[in-house]
């Protein structure tokens, strides 16, 4: 059925749009540049350019941003709103940068929470300006080169995976910055969903390796809390802390009870993060 569906509006194309969309559907790349489009016709700039909108205007294509293009199935017929996989997408507006997909995205990927994401994070190198694609949001969130470890490869379509986050390196992002992933409970929440896959040795050496505070101070916290039996790591995190306080989670008001074996401000009852268990 799809195949048929294929050759007929193949058969509607010119010859060079039918030869593009083709060798696009062959190589795989169903989301495509302008250079795409030179490099397999043979156009100019202003060629591939007018071919792009023409594949856009008769519902061939989808414009995502200026320059890149997804080729909408066949069996859609001509839809002119339609996006694809937003972790497809992530992975080509970065395209030739280092990146990962990240905090509530990776949770998502790795099954991590039960809320729907309307957010696509992704973890890049390079500065990137927040944009809306169809109704999506993809934020950026900027990393330095020496911090990119603790990546894997997940397979997010039958044919195409992205960089994320393993579990660990994702419970570490979420620790470091819960605004990403919808607060410290949502995170908590992550980490005891996945607590018998996490590596407690590599969740440590991450959070060592990355050496901010406020991430020593809440693992070490929900660690305890949880009772992980890991007292060699939760030594060498309190050996790390300073006699600063951090907040439990940034994104609630300053208040709550001060806890001074973690060095932590307490904004939210121990007895919800508790609860998560169950949840």
């Amino acid at each position: 059925m799809r195949q048929s569906a294929k050759n007929l509006s193949l058969k509607t194309l010119g010859p060079q749009a039918a030869r593009l969309v083709s060798d696009l559907y062959e190589k795989r790349r169903t989301i495509f540049s302008l250079a795409d489009i030179q490099t397999i016709t043979g156009l100019s700039a202003k060629g591939a350019t007018n071919l792009a909108s023409s594949l856009v205007r008769r519902g061939i294509a989808t414009r995502l941003k200026p320059g890149l293009f997804i080729l909408v199935p066949f069996e859609l017929g001509h839809a002119r709103q339609y996006a694809g996989n937003p972790y497809l997408i992530a992975r080509e507006l970065v395209r030739g940068q280092d990146y990962y997909l990240s905090h509530a995205s990776a949770m998502d990927i790795h099954g991590m929470t039960t809320q729907p994401q309307l957010v696509i994070f992704i973890t890049s190198t390079g500065f990137h300006r927040t944009r809306t694609i169809l109704g999506t949001e993809f934020r950026f969130v900027r990393c330095k080169p020496e911090h990119l470890f603790g990546l894997t490869d997940e397979w997010v379509e039958k044919t195409e995976r992205v960089k994320v986050s393993d579990i660990e390196r994702t419970v570490i992002d979420g620790l470091r910055q819960p605004k990403y992933c919808g607060g410290l409970s949502e995170v908590a929440k992550g980490f005891w969903m996945k607590h018998g896959e996490i590596d407690t040795e590599r969740l440590l050496s991450y959070a060592l390796r990355l050496n901010v505070g406020a991430v020593l101070r809440r693992l070490g916290f929900l660690l305890e809390l949880y009772g992980i039996e890991a007292p060699l790591e939760l030594s060498q995190l309190q050996s790390r802390l300073t006699n600063s306080y951090d907040l439990l989670d940034p994104t609630l008001p300053r208040e709550g009870k001060k806890l001074a074996k973690w060095r932590l401000l307490v904004n939210i009852p121990t007895d919800e993060l508790i609860a998560l268990r169950s949840a």
